[in-house]
């Protein structure tokens, strides 16, 4: 089963990108940011983004929709300082360019000026590390 790992921040404490580092490294598949499309067709995508202004990025849907023809699934994977994960989100945009999202996801809390300190943890990235794994065996 082939899977490609994207991913989108625009923070200068790159929470969003670490996450994706550690899936990265706990998978061996390189971390992309959503500027690089798929080359090919993947049955699964990770997917991993932020919540901004209470949705996601335009950027991520951007992505979503010039690489609809190329994705099997997306599996969510994200960080907010308010703890709320972005899967409502996304499955709005995954549902309306007829791409299945995976009702499993990843979603941990993230440092935001004085709000989470510390987090994501190293608890947190050893979690997204398993949590990968076991969606691609």
């Amino acid at each position: 089963m082939s899977t490609a790992i994207r991913y989108f921040t625009k923070s200068k404490k790159g929470n969003t990108e670490k996450l994706a580092s550690a899936i990265s490294k706990a998978t061996g598949l390189k971390a992309l940011d959503v500027s690089h499309d798929l080359n090919a067709k993947v049955d699964r995508l990770f997917l991993v983004n932020a919540m901004y202004a209470a949705n996601i990025d335009s950027e991520v849907k951007s992505f979503l929709s010039r690489n609809k023809d190329k994705i099997g699934e997306v599996v969510n994977f994200s960080t907010s300082c308010s703890g709320k994960s972005t899967y409502s989100m996304v499955k709005r945009e995954t549902d309306a360019l007829g791409i299945r999202l995976s009702e499993k996801e990843f979603h941990c809390a993230a440092s935001w000026i004085f709000i989470n300190k510390g987090l994501p943890s190293q608890d947190d990235f050893n979690r997204v590390g398993d949590f990968a794994k076991s969606m691609i065996k």
